[in-house]
């Protein structure tokens, strides 16, 4: 899984498809990730809550699965298809597959 915390990311399947948002949490375990602004439930919760005290409804996001998600190409702003790039001197690089263009880096040099 090459998403991360922070990334920029567009829904490609589902009810939110097209939206776009930053990561907030990833769970390797599961599969799943946790986006900004999509996957939006109600949680209703009790007098007392710490995020709430008066109580009421919190609007909250659920995870979706990563394959649901596309990271976003900085240089042609649109989602794309990623891969790994083993540089000559052995670091490793993160590049979309359409452009080539380095997203970030997975790995120093050795």
């Amino acid at each position: 899984m090459h998403i991360k915390k922070g990334d920029t990311v567009q829904v490609v399947t589902g009810e939110n498809s097209g939206t776009r948002g930053t990561v907030l949490s990833v769970n390797r375990k599961s599969g799943k990730v946790v986006v900004e602004g999509v996957n939006r439930v109600l949680k209703h919760v009790r007098r007392g809550h710490p995020k709430s005290p008066q109580g009421g409804r919190l609007q909250t996001e659920l995870p979706i699965d990563v394959s649901n998600v596309s990271l976003i190409d900085p240089s042609s702003d649109k989602p794309t298809r990623v891969s790994v790039r083993i540089n000559a001197d052995g670091s490793k690089d993160l590049v979309a597959r359409k452009t080539g263009t380095l997203i970030r880096q997975l790995a120093p040099a050795k």
